[in-house]
């Protein structure tokens, strides 16, 4: 008789449970990760609309897509916060969670009765991350936050876009996308720290901090130069040549990050000679002939189609790139082959496409991620399970409104 086959690896974070109050983005994205890795992730949503993004258009079937994009793998339990049965209730999950992640404004927790020095108190192991636009302290503090001013505010915003003209913002939210970076780094390390302490500890992610720290080297030259770097579209301020170049039927992308690369360029374009153009010897010089480079290659992409210069460049290991849409890119063959995109079932849309966790283990592949929750869809269940209530318990909470 064969043994049955074990049960799938949820992850390295199997076992942890997370208590999950965040909303929109930067939070939510911060639990996603955790819940991509194997946690239990339970997202706390107020009765009525939830996560304010449930209401974000465009919808399919009443579900929004943004609420989709970062809310798989995990659990909706509905509490109602603004009565004290429901501000017990979510302590006495607190008091059976590992972590707990927020992304209110400072002190707003801390009104509520769910601030760390509370929680930490019924659960002295408790891992807290507050994350918020600007942190916990600070002149700015109190002030709400938006990506779009998060990119300001940092000077992030300042270096994209065309040259001479207005910033542009980023096309991605990566202002509220930090958080979900720096929030789990934080998170994990208190973690292991727990594991030898048996303490927790108050994480404090500030968005703004998240994307300051990202400007790397573009900081730096603000410091060795003392001026502002300006925008410069999809070019290198200091490497040449490096951007976008025009094609027959559109662009493509080059990228030039040494001189080695460089004379795989000449190859390429069939002019060896411009190896030993004293103008373009040296990462400098053709920076300072950046306008003379820059013609030389795109006369030559001009000339051809996308597909013909792929082709070229890929023979001679240019770093190169078409510059994909959306659709197309999710239907690549790299994408297709790493297995990004995953089709689920959702409670209430059936069978829909998903973008897959992006951290992978070898030899130990995790089941397919969980549709994101409808509205509630796992309180009886994590009341049941966490808190070990009853039927009757449950119902009659229920009929008080304390959970939905």
């Amino acid at each position: 008789m064969t043994d049955p086959d074990p049960a799938p690896w949820p992850g390295p974070l199997a076992g942890v449970r997370v208590l999950d109050f965040t909303r929109v983005l930067a939070g939510p994205s911060a639990a996603l990760a955790l819940a991509d890795l194997g946690a239990e992730v339970i997202k706390v949503e107020p009765p009525g609309i939830g996560d304010e993004t449930r209401g974000f258009p465009p919808h399919r079937d009443g579900t929004s897509h943004y609420f989709l994009s970062v809310n798989r793998g995990k659990k909706s339990i509905v509490i109602d916060l603004k009565t004290p049965a429901g501000v017990a209730l979510a302590r006495d999950l607190a008091a059976k969670c590992d972590i707990l992640v927020e992304n209110y404004r400072p002190g707003v927790m801390d009104r509520l009765g769910l601030g760390y020095a509370t929680l930490s108190a019924l659960n002295p192991g408790l891992i807290y991350c507050a994350i918020s636009g600007y942190g916990m302290t600070g002149p700015l503090r109190d002030r709400p936050s938006f990506d779009i001013v998060l990119q300001a505010m940092s000077g992030a915003l300042s270096v994209n876009g065309e040259p001479g003209g207005l910033p542009t913002k980023m096309g991605i939210p990566l202002g509220d996308l930090v958080g979900g970076i720096n929030g789990p780094i934080g998170i994990l390390a208190a973690l292991y720290e727990r594991s030898r302490t048996g303490k927790g500890r108050l994480i404090d992610i500030s968005l703004m901090d998240g994307l300051t720290n990202l400007l790397g080297y573009v900081a730096q030259l603000a410091f060795f130069t003392g001026e502002d770097p300006t925008p410069q579209g999809s070019q290198h301020p200091n490497l040449v040549p490096y951007g976008i170049f025009p094609a027959r039927d559109g662009g493509i992308v080059v990228a030039c990050l040494t001189n080695a690369f460089w004379t795989r360029i000449c190859a390429a374009l069939g002019m060896l000679e411009l190896v030993t153009d004293a103008r373009f010897a040296t990462i400098e010089q053709r920076r300072d002939h950046r306008a003379e480079v820059n013609a030389v290659l795109s006369t030559f992409t001009s000339a051809h189609t996308v597909a013909e210069l792929v082709a070229i460049f890929t023979a001679h290991q240019v770093p190169h790139a078409p510059i994909l849409g959306v659709t197309e890119a999710l239907a690549q063959p790299q994408t297709v082959a790493r297995e990004m995109v995953v089709e689920v079932e959702h409670k209430t849309l059936g069978t829909i496409p998903i973008v897959n966790r992006p951290i992978r283990y070898v030899d130990a592949e995790q089941p397919l991620p969980t549709a994101p929750p409808v509205l509630g869809e796992h309180t009886d269940d994590v009341l049941a399970d966490v808190l070990g209530l009853s039927a009757l318990a449950i119902d009659a909470l229920r009929r008080d409104k304390i959970v939905a």
